[in-house]
């Protein structure tokens, strides 16, 4: 197989959580742009119908689907809705995350509930349930994690005061080891990325208070781009990673080498 044809996803169907804008829009970008059908799912019906509209325009096969998956309850509907559709789920890329800023020892336990819930249970919950009705009766597929570089290694307070999200994050980088020495059996792939800070709706705050530190820590001294995650989501979601599982790589300009 030449290379070219490692990144072909054409006939594949790929699924991105959070995927109406920010880096879930990027990822489902690539996706598409390779030939991937894509399904993208988010709380807000008018920002997904916008992503689908700009999806759509750049030739890409899209469909929503409306939810909150913070309820567990949501995940099988979503699974029923696109397998209604294409018949199978061969890409799913778990995105959809939030976060909470405050200091440790004021953080209301009620916001901590609120991230685990998203950024672990919900991840857990919708790739056991694509696993089981897709994946391995099939045999196949990818499934990709959003971690973050607060996931890699603690965090300076002054930058981001965010326990919650940082344990989190570092659960699902662990959680990514785990599941793909589970699922590698069923030729399932689970691979995580770390994202540095990109500009989005989720990190504006944090840049505008902190955008001198993160360019001062960043070897690379800048921000992400709006295309730096496509290389990344391209290589994990096709052929060209058949030989990677349970791996977790930053894209963050260098901020976690040093």
């Amino acid at each position: 197989m030449d290379v070219k044809s490692l990144f072909d996803l054409t006939g594949k169907v790929a699924l991105v959580t959070g995927g109406s804008r920010g880096l879930g829009l990027q990822m489902a970008e690539a996706l598409g742009e390779l030939g991937a059908k894509v399904a993208i799912t988010a709380r807000k019906a008018g920002e997904l119908a916008e992503a689908q509209a700009h999806l759509a325009g750049m030739g890409i096969e899209v469909m929503t689907h409306v939810s909150d998956l913070s309820d567990p309850a949501a995940s099988k509907p979503l699974v029923d809705a696109v397998l209604a559709k294409w018949g199978q789920i061969d890409i799913l890329v778990n995105n959809a995350g939030a976060s909470w800023g405050a200091p440790a020892e004021q953080h209301p336990l009620e916001a901590w509930h609120k991230v685990m819930n998203l950024n672990i249970t919900a991840l857990f919950v919708l790739s056991q349930a694509v696993a089981n009705a897709t994946m391995i009766p099939r045999r196949q597929g990818k499934i990709i994690n959003i971690a973050s570089i607060a996931g890699l290694k603690g965090t300076d307070p002054h930058f981001m005061p965010t326990i919650a999200y940082n344990t989190s994050k570092g659960g699902v980088v662990n959680f990514t080891r785990s599941l793909a020495a589970e699922w590698a059996q069923y030729g399932i792939h689970v691979n995580a990325i770390a994202p540095g800070v990109f500009p989005s709706k989720m990190a504006k705050g944090m840049i505008d208070r902190s955008e001198a530190y993160i360019i001062d820590h960043t070897p690379m001294k800048r921000l992400g781009a709006d295309h730096d995650l496509k290389g990344t989501i391209a290589l994990l979601a096709s052929a060209a990673s058949d030989y990677i599982t349970g791996a977790t790589i930053p894209v963050d300009g260098g901020f976690s080498a040093i």
